[in-house]
């Protein structure tokens, strides 16, 4: 299993347990019958991952312009 679905349960729930049962049958596993699910579930988390970027860099953008503008309004008083 992928380290980072311990915090990804929710978001990609269907795809995690669709490859938790095929995994159940060791000789799909190993035959690569479950390559499909993981596929699937690659496409989750990198979707999943992108949008978090997203919102990590707009958050990030919008706390440096709150901190220029305080950086400025600190320097006016100069």
């Amino acid at each position: 299993m992928h380290p980072q679905l311990s915090d990804k349960r929710i978001v990609c729930r269907e795809f995690i347990q669709a490859l938790d049962a095929c995994h159940a049958n060791n000789w799909a596993r190993l035959t690569g019958r479950c390559n499909q699910e993981k596929d699937k579930l690659n496409q989750c988390l990198r979707k999943e991952r992108v949008e978090r970027s997203a919102r990590n860099r707009a958050d990030a953008k919008e706390q440096r312009t709150k901190t220029e503008r305080a950086w400025k309004e600190l320097h006016e008083n100069d």
